[in-house]
């Protein structure tokens, strides 16, 4: 654990569905890169592509690991996302209740 501080980020993503996240989460767990995946359904996204404004049915993903794994995890979730530019985004954590941060440290140490 740093000094003055814990060391957890969340990483936000989404996915075009359960099963595909599903998926990709348990491997992720089961990988030991994230103590916890959360999958949220459905969210609606409107967004630019391409020139053109999208709107999709989806999923959120949230992943509860520390920052030193934050890109071993994106690198799993782009090997295993379907989409050419998936959401990735780093969130970190700022404080928290500090057994449930404890707990995400050990489940995802060596």
């Amino acid at each position: 654990m740093p000094e003055g501080g814990y060391s957890t980020v969340m990483i936000y993503t989404t996915w075009p569905g359960s099963v595909e996240a599903e998926a990709a989460g348990h491997a992720i767990v089961a990988d030991g890169l994230a103590a916890c995946v959360n999958i949220l359904p459905g969210m609606v996204s409107i967004y630019r592509w391409q020139g053109e404004i999208e709107r999709a049915n989806e999923v959120v993903m949230l992943l509860k690991t520390r920052v030193d794994l934050a890109e071993a995890v994106a690198q799993a979730v782009r090997a295993r996302h379907p989409y050419e530019t998936p959401a990735v985004l780093f969130l970190p954590v700022i404080g928290g209740d500090a057994d449930y941060l404890d707990w995400i440290a050990d489940e995802t140490e060596e």
